[in-house]
């Protein structure tokens, strides 16, 4: 796959679909080799395949640098808990596997508002759907659980005063990211991983048809 020829809108499409639930790469590996890119062509492609790569561990480094950030202020954790949950329903795999896990926990209980929290069926024509699958939690659009934990993390924001020490912690663990992601050297599973993944999205839309 060629990383040179991935718009950032790409990137971003790629990591709001695929599958966060896979575990971090192990250290041995996120620290290995580290090498200087010799061109901004190398630096742009590099970078793209390593923050796709490696995504879970950046997740858990900026949610790590994040947390160092709020020790002194628990309702920011909150927060903080809030914004991060809100940024992951965005993400269609993480969407639906929240949604599953609630809805058969709640089964356990109560079948009857189990059943309330399946999601609509899609209408079919002539075979196909006939647009895009909308993505719902517990039975809900999955915008309006972004709206509400979106709007409730910003008042705690707002209460506990910890708008700018997240933006600082953001600063560091996003500076962070980018460059490890710009000098780390792509090894051949990473490679073999994107191609993978791309078989993967070949096939689906070939399902689709």
């Amino acid at each position: 796959m060629d990383w040179g020829n991935v718009t950032a809108e790409d990137l971003v499409d790629a990591l709001r679909e695929v599958d966060w639930s896979s575990p971090p790469r192990p250290l041995s590996e996120f620290f290995s080799r580290f090498t200087v890119p010799r061109s901004y062509a190398k630096w742009n492609s590099r970078l793209k395949c390593n923050l796709y790569y490696y995504r879970t561990n950046y997740f858990i480094l900026i949610v790590f640098i994040l947390g160092l950030g709020f020790l002194r202020r628990p309702v920011a954790i909150v927060a903080a808990i809030l914004t991060t949950l809100s940024i992951a329903f965005l993400n269609d795999s993480f969407a639906g596997t929240f949604s599953e896990k609630v809805t058969r926990t709640v089964r356990q209980f109560s079948p009857h508002l189990a059943a309330k929290m399946r999601p609509p069926l899609t209408p079919v024509i002539r075979g196909r759907p006939s647009a895009k699958r909308a993505v719902y939690v517990c039975g809900r659009p999955r915008g309006v659980f972004v709206l509400i934990f979106s709007s409730v993390s910003f008042i705690l924001w707002y209460v506990s005063c910890g708008l700018l020490t997240v933006l600082w912690a953001l600063a560091i663990g996003l500076l962070a990211t980018i460059l490890h992601a710009s000098f780390r050297t792509p090894n051949l599973k990473a490679r073999l991983n994107t191609f993978r993944e791309e078989f993967r999205a070949v096939w689906r839309n070939y399902s689709e048809l």
